[in-house]
């Protein structure tokens, strides 16, 4: 039969229990004293996030050759895929061919008015002489006649070679144009990258045919980096665009991300389930954008990744302090690893 405990052993244990109770209570009570927000100072949960950029066709080509794959960090102006040009070349060297052609036409064309140009001359001449011989009793109304007439049809040749010459100098121009416009098709065969980021998708492989407006590869914009969250309404009236803001993730919550808020949404909305709690998506929220300045952003494109969850915190008060867990913001490059 198990013995009994005695009274002052049970009283102990109770008196145990109690301390720990009443320390769990009070480390939970610090730790949410701790944990609470300066008034004028407002957070939501999101995560980070940056604009896509497709990277796509503007013809039917085929697919030549692909030079990034997806995790790729590339920067500006990087030539990322080369479609097949053998078409274009094909009507590039038509092209050229039609200006060479045209510019012959314009060189005949230029040849004739400097020959009529000096037939005028000589028939002027020979209408003076006849004139003159006329007057001295010497020559004839007939030859006279026939020099004027000659005058006449060589100045109408004339004109006729001035507007060939107007003619072919605007087929010059016109073969000119298609040969540059087929310039500009073979270079759009080559895609670059329009921006610093990290190739995410590869849509497509060597040897297949896209469609215009085709994706190749889809980019992250890594210096265009951001972090939506909800709030509701109390609170997104009183922030301002440019309002001060940080960024924490969750795995390293004691350093921040400063930024901006660049939109605040005009109209209400339920907040995302992945973004908030049920009970909170019962509430009609506003969607805040705070923004990653461009050069920092710059300093990090390496480290950056999506998709990481935080919280964004934004000042409604310009006049608010920010608690000391948020006072320690990302160190320079070589020493952070806060930037996900």
């Amino acid at each position: 039969m198990a013995k009994k405990l005695p009274k002052k052993s049970f009283k102990w244990i109770i008196g145990a229990i109690a301390v720990v109770v009443v320390a769990f209570i009070g480390f939970r009570y610090w730790k949410g004293k701790q944990a609470a927000l300066p008034e004028g100072i407002v957070s939501g949960n999101g995560r980070i996030e940056a604009k896509l950029v497709d990277v796509a066709a503007k013809e039917p080509l085929r697919v030549k050759q692909i030079l990034v794959n997806e995790g790729d960090l590339i920067k500006p102006d990087q030539v990322l895929v080369q479609l097949d040009t053998t078409t274009l070349e094909a009507n590039l060297a038509e092209a050229n061919a039609s200006v060479a052609a045209a510019q012959e036409r314009l060189a005949l064309a230029d040849a004739a008015i400097v020959k009529q140009q000096s037939e005028i001359q000589l028939a002027t001449t020979e209408l003076e002489r006849s004139r003159k011989l006329l007057a001295e009793g010497a020559g004839s109304r007939q030859d006279l006649d026939v020099r004027a007439n000659n005058l006449r049809t060589t100045q109408a040749t004339l004109e006729q070679a001035q507007a060939q010459l107007k003619t072919a100098k605007q087929e010059v121009a016109v073969a000119r144009a298609n040969a540059e416009t087929v310039k500009t098709r073979i270079a759009d065969a080559t895609l670059k990258s329009p921006v610093t980021g990290r190739v995410l998708y590869r849509l497509a492989e060597p040897g297949e045919v896209l469609a215009p407006g085709g994706k190749a590869l889809t980019l992250v914009n890594l210096e265009d980096v951001y972090m939506e969250i909800f709030l509701p309404a109390n609170e997104a009236a009183r922030m301002k665009l440019g309002s001060e803001a940080r960024i924490t993730v969750d795995y390293e919550p004691d350093r921040s991300v400063p930024g901006y808020v660049s939109f605040v949404s005009p109209e209400a909305q339920f907040t995302p389930k992945q973004v908030e709690t049920k009970s909170e998506r019962e509430k009609l929220m506003f969607r805040v954008k705070i923004q990653v300045p461009k050069e920092l952003a710059s300093r990090y494109v390496e480290r950056i990744k999506t998709g990481i969850r935080g919280v964004g915190y934004v000042k409604v008060d310009p006049s608010a302090t920010w608690p000391a867990k948020l006072q320690k913001t990302v160190a320079p490059p070589a020493e952070s690893s806060l930037v996900p």
